[in-house]
C-alpha cells in the first residue's frame, strides 16, 4: 500500500498517511471549499489501510488549529469509521492542542464524548 501525503495550504491541513509505520497525521487548518471532496481520498485510504494493511498499533495524531462546520462533520465521519475499525485494531488518537486554544481542546473532548470506545490522548503543545 502506498503512503499518501497532501501538502498543507492556507485552507487545508498537512496530511501524512504512512502505512509502513501505522501513522496517520493531520495538522493545520481545515476549511476547504469542498470538504468531502478534499477528504475523500483520505477516508478511502484509511478504510483500505484498516481492511488490508493495518499494523498492530495505529497512531493517529490530529493537531487541528481551526476547522469549519463541514470539516467537523467530516471528522465525525472519520471517528465513526475509526470506531468501526477499533473492534479489530488497536487505535490511539493523539489530539494535540495549543494551551491558548481552549476551543481546540473542547472540540477534541466533544469527539471523545461522542466516541467513547476510541482512546484519546490529549497533548498540550
Amino acid at each position: 500500500m502506498e503512503n499518501l501525503s497532501i501538502e498543507q495550504t492556507k485552507y487545508t491541513p498537512q496530511i501524512d498517511l504512512d502505512a509502513t509505520k501505522g501513522e496517520i497525521n493531520i495538522y493545520g487548518k481545515s476549511y476547504p471549499e469542498n470538504t468531502f471532496e478534499f477528504y475523500e481520498p483520505v477516508l478511502t485510504w484509511i478504510d483500505e489501510y484498516f481492511t488490508k494493511h493495518a499494523k498492530d498499533q495505529t497512531i493517529i495524531s490530529l493537531e487541528i488549529i481551526y476547522f469549519n462546520s463541514s470539516s467537523s462533520k467530516l471528522f465525525f465521519d472519520l471517528f465513526d469509521l475509526l470506531e468501526e475499525k477499533n473492534n479489530d485494531h488497536s487505535i490511539t488518537i493523539n489530539w494535540i492542542y495549543d494551551v491558548d486554544n481552549e476551543s481546540a481542546l473542547e472540540a477534541g473532548e466533544d469527539f471523545q464524548d461522542d466516541f467513547e470506545s476510541l482512546k484519546f490522548n490529549f497533548k498540550e503543545k
